[in-house]
Formats: structure tokens, C-alpha cells, sequence
């Protein structure tokens, strides 16, 4: 008959030469989606266009009974409703989020997970109340280091039957920008985005903004849960520690010019002068320049960048391109005001994590 362990899914793994997606790459990549690349002509990414990536099941949560508890190394442990959030001072920031995993499947050898491509990314306008406001009222101890967010939803990874759990330095959820949300693009924030109130870390990848959330746990010794000290790391073989992943690097994506093949994807335009557009954002700093290819990497020249609408939002970019007939490799990188430069080839990691090599999207010129 079998027991648990055999009929869940393996460790991370590298996938052999050669070796194809398999069905079960293939239904996390039917659950969850990624944005359609032409969807980066918006500044708010519609909420249906916005990545989803969802670990286990989407919970069923009643917001009139859903409470959040603040537990742990406080003065004063809280038990908040809804109506006590939405009845505290409330902002806006517009947020550019991105998967750790963005890019994973364009790896050689491909790390076996989610195969997302480039397309794991989206920027909403996210309101709710300052986290920062709530620790305060429930009185954060000397000794506080991290902060632990628990999510309700629950599943098993690598053989870990285990809540969704993610932690933070004390310092990074105090800032003033990370919010508990409770609305998407100025409507009631849907099921699949974390219904109904997740957490929003400006800057961090996708893992660190807990979706359904239900607890917050101050601690004294950092978090050691699943998705910090085993998932989520940069790490070059299995019995590396890695490095944790955190903020953002930068990435600029090309919106497809032309009309694409079914199929292949690949982009069939009109010979003559062509203008490419697109996005570009980093979690550490401002995108200070874009550069744009279209010789695959051969040689590389400045895009005009459009306005920085917020802090932790993409940045639209243009750069006019005579296109003479041919097939062409497109590429675009970004660099931030903090010196992040987004390199051409793959920062190859066991996991595929943090990984913003340039994309290269292919065009045939008629």
C-alpha cells in the first residue's frame, strides 16, 4: 500500500540532461499563472493579469470570523478583526511583486519546480493598515529580532507537513511602507491574492508577502520555519546552506511587439521603425537606466525611461528600433541606483531562486 513519503513528492532536484517538464511541473503551472507579457502596457496590472502563485490549497476564511492574533514576545497580545483593521488609518502604496522563481524553467539544467519563464510578476495598488502601527499598540519587546507571519493555508513540501510560515528581521516590519492588506486595485482583495488580508513587504520577493494571513509571531532568536532555512536559498548543491533570498534584483521585460505564432510564442512585426516598450523595477533601489539589444547581447544602447510612479513600482521604458527583415533576438537589462545590474547570462542556483538574467524574445522582422 505505501506510505505518505512514497507517494509525495521527492526533494528539490536538479532535472537530468535532457529531461522534459513533467505532469507535475505541468499542473502547479495550470494552478497558478503568470502575466501575460502584453499586460505590461498597464501601469496597475488588472488584478486577473497579476502572477498568482499559490503553494497549497486557496483556504475558505469567513472574513466576519477571520481574526489576526499578535503573539509572542509583546506587552500586550492583540486579537484584531476586520473591522478593527479597516478602522485604523489606512494608505496605498503601489507595489511591483515578483516570484523568487521567475525565470526557473529558462535554466540549464532546470531546477524542478514551478517552470516559470518571465512572466512571474505584476504591480498592483495595495491598501490596508501600517504593520508597524499594530506591533506598536501590542508593545514589541527589547529583545524582539524577527517577526513570523502565519498564513491558513496548509499543505506538505519536500515530505513537511507545515502551515505557510515566513519570517522577518524585526527591522524590515517595522518599516513604515509594509502593510496588511485587505484591498487589490481599490476592490475587496480576491480569494487567490489572499483574502481576506495578507501581508505587503515593498522591495521583497513574492515569498515574503503572506497571503490569508492569521498570525503574527514576535520572536526572540531568528525564525528557523521551513520556508526561511530550507526553501527560498541560494545554494549551488544539496548540502549547501545558501544564502537567503530577500529583495528584489533588477529585471526589465520587453512588452511583445507585432503578433505572436499560437505555439511558439515567437513575435512576427513589420519591417521599418518599431517602438519597444516595457517595464523595469528593482526591490533595493530605483531603476536608474535600461539598456536594449536587439543582436543578442552584441551591442547594448540606452532606452528613455518614463517616470518612477512609486518607490517599489516598475518603470516604463521606450527605445526606438529600425527592424530590418530577419529573425532578431531582443534583450533588455535594468540597472538600480544601488549598482544591481541585471546580468545577460544565468546566475544558475539549486533551487532557481533570484535568478534575473535578461530575457530574450524572438522576433521575425517581414
Amino acid at each position: 500500500m505505501g506510505t505518505v513519503e512514497d507517494w509525495v513528492s521527492a526533494p528539490a532536484r536538479v532535472a537530468e540532461p535532457g529531461e522534459g517538464v513533467s505532469v507535475d511541473e505541468l499542473r502547479l503551472a495550470a494552478r497558478n499563472h503568470g502575466l501575460p507579457l502584453e499586460a505590461l502596457r498597464y501601469d496597475v496590472t488588472p488584478a486577473g493579469l497579476h502572477y498568482l502563485l499559490t503553494h497549497y490549497d486557496i483556504p475558505a476564511l469567513d472574513p466576519a470570523g477571520w481574526r489576526l492574533t499578535v503573539s509572542g514576545a509583546v506587552a500586550r497580545p492583540l486579537s484584531l478583526s476586520l473591522d478593527d483593521l479597516r478602522a485604523r488609518p489606512r494608505v496605498t502604496h503601489r507595489v511591483t511583486l515578483e516570484c523568487a522563481g521567475n525565470g526557473r524553467a529558462r535554466l540549464s539544467p532546470r531546477p524542478v519546480s514551478q517552470p516559470w519563464l518571465d512572466e512571474a510578476v505584476g504591480t498592483a495598488e495595495w491598501s490596508g493598515t501600517p504593520l508597524a502601527a499594530v506591533l506598536a499598540e501590542a508593545g514589541v519587546a527589547p529583545s524582539a529580532v524577527d517577526v513570523a507571519f502565519t498564513g491558513a493555508d496548509r499543505g506538505l513540501e519536500r515530505g513537511v507537513e507545515q502551515t505557510y510560515q515566513r519570517g522577518l528581521p524585526l527591522a524590515e516590519a517595522l518599516r513604515d511602507d509594509v502593510l496588511l492588506a485587505d484591498e487589490m486595485n481599490g476592490g475587496p482583495l480576491p480569494p487567490q491574492h489572499g483574502a481576506p488580508v495578507r501581508l505587503i513587504v515593498p522591495g521583497w520577493y513574492g515569498m515574503a508577502h503572506v497571503k490569508w494571513l492569521v498570525g503574527v509571531d514576535v520572536l526572540e532568536s531568528a525564525f528557523d520555519g521551513f520556508q526561511n532555512v530550507t526553501a527560498y536559498r541560494v545554494k549551488q548543491s544539496a548540502d549547501d546552506p545558501g544564502e537567503p533570498v530577500t529583495r528584489i534584483l533588477p529585471r526589465a521585460l520587453i512588452q511583445p511587439p507585432g503578433v505572436p505564432d499560437f505555439q511558439s510564442r515567437v513575435r512576427v512585426l513589420d519591417s521599418g521603425v518599431v517602438e519597444l516598450t516595457g517595464r523595469a523595477w528593482s526591490g533595493w533601489a530605483p531603476v536608474e537606466s535600461v539598456e536594449v539589444s536587439t543582436d543578442d547581447g552584441g551591442t547594448w544602447r540606452p532606452a528613455e525611461l518614463g517616470p518612477q510612479p512609486a518607490p517599489y513600482a516598475w518603470r516604463s521604458w521606450r527605445f526606438e528600433w529600425t527592424a530590418h527583415p530577419g529573425r532578431h533576438e531582443l534583450r533588455a537589462r535594468a540597472r538600480d541606483a544601488a549598482g544591481h545590474e541585471q546580468p545577460v547570462d544565468q546566475a544558475w542556483n539549486r533551487q532557481g531562486v533570484a535568478n534575473n538574467h535578461a530575457q530574450q524574445l524572438t522576433v521575425v522582422v517581414r
